[in-house]
């Protein structure tokens, strides 16, 4: 299946520590399972508007950056 190639889901709880500008995310559901119950990740915050969230893992197991984008549902 080509289209969710590198994709990964997954969902949880996270918090926004605004003056470190990282996010503090809980997995508790992902596409990839060895990733639930993981120590809480941190990620850096590169922009946020009211409606969009932009941020990086800088931390992936390959050595890749991924750049995540939440944005607000209308």
């Amino acid at each position: 299946m080509a289209i969710a190639s590198g994709v990964v889901a997954y969902t949880g709880t996270y918090t926004v520590d605004e003056s470190t500008k990282t996010i503090h995310v809980n997995i508790e559901t992902s596409s990839f399972p060895n990733l639930v119950g993981t120590p809480n990740q941190r990620r850096i915050v590169t922009s946020i508007t009211d409606d969009e969230l932009k941020f990086t893992n800088p931390r992936t197991p390959a050595g890749i950056t991924l750049e995540l984008v939440f944005k607000r549902a209308k």
